[in-house]
């Protein structure tokens, strides 16, 4: 499984998101988009959405802090 969590240094759903997936043992990676201004652009690209957080777990997208939607991408 592959995951990888976009976020920005001050949004504290995106600090919920990561504290959610390190308690499952969900490993990811993390871009921040505050950092990497280019990512942020490619994100807005891909999903049309501009708010964080936003995780993409096996080509699937969640939006937002979303336990459930996490789940569900995770089996498929």
């Amino acid at each position: 499984m592959k995951a990888t969590v976009y976020t920005t240094s001050t949004c504290p759903y995106c600090t919920m998101l990561t504290n959610y997936l390190d308690e499952q043992g969900i490993a990811y990676d993390e871009v921040n988009v505050q950092m990497d201004p280019a990512a942020g652009q490619r994100l807005v690209a891909t999903t049309g959405q501009m708010g964080v957080p936003q995780t993409e777990i096996n080509g699937r997208w969640v939006i937002g802090f979303d336990p459930e939607g996490i789940q569900a991408a995770i089996r498929g």
